[in-house]
């Protein structure tokens, strides 16, 4: 199997199988349900931001991995409440040389990239 950089939408009837199959009922996408973040009313993650309970602070920042809805899904199932989306650029056509984060001295995110083309972000999202 050779490595790639190419990011690889599944289908939503894909991915409803596989979060619907109860032929494993011990885990989701992988994850075991014994990891998944179930939320309590006394949970000391738990708080409350403009008029509304937040289950958890916890959340994941932007990139690649923010544009497949099984990477988003699984993120909520392991308690992200807040899920930065990466933004969606209408020149969805670049190269980019990989990595895209020069680190030599501070961290710079020099990647202006969009790994999905545009209606396959619009179908993720």
């Amino acid at each position: 199997m050779t490595a790639s950089d190419k990011l690889t939408p599944i289908p939503i009837e894909q991915l409803a199988r596989w979060l619907f199959d109860d032929r494993y009922p011990d885990h989701r996408l992988g994850i075991l349900r014994e990891l998944f973040f179930y939320p309590q009313a006394d949970d000391v993650f738990g708080m409350e931001r403009y008029g509304q309970r937040l289950e958890t602070p916890i959340g994941v920042a932007a990139g690649p991995h923010t544009q497949l809805a099984q990477n988003i899904i699984a993120a909520w199932m392991m308690g992200a409440r807040y899920i930065e989306l990466k933004t969606v650029q209408t020149l969805d056509d670049l190269s980019v040389t990989k990595p895209c984060i020069d680190m030599r001295d501070e961290g710079y995110n020099c990647d202006w990239s969009q790994e999905l083309s545009l209606d396959e972000s619009f179908s993720e999202y």
